[in-house]
């Protein structure tokens, strides 16, 4: 399992990020803040989230290949903690 902190500023930013992590459909991958945890690679949930702040993307495999991959697809929204 790994976790980033990442920020989605705007609408185009949650549906491109979705879109982006749909492909990966053999991990699971969520967002979480604060006690809500949501599916990351569904629009709706993600708006259920205060964007305004930082989350927390999860990622849970222990595939170093499918981390790397998709760590660096998330590149773009990370934030430091």
């Amino acid at each position: 399992m790994e976790k980033i902190r990442i920020k989605l500023s705007d609408i185009a930013h949650i549906r491109n990020f979705a879109n982006i992590f749909a492909k990966y459909t053999s991990v699971e991958l969520d967002l979480q803040q604060g006690r809500y945890i949501v599916d990351a690679k569904s629009p709706m949930g993600i708006y259920v989230l205060d964007l305004l702040k930082p989350v927390d993307f999860i990622i849970h495999s222990e595939d170093g290949d499918v981390i790397g991959s998709i760590m660096d697809d998330v590149k773009d929204w990370i934030v430091e903690a």
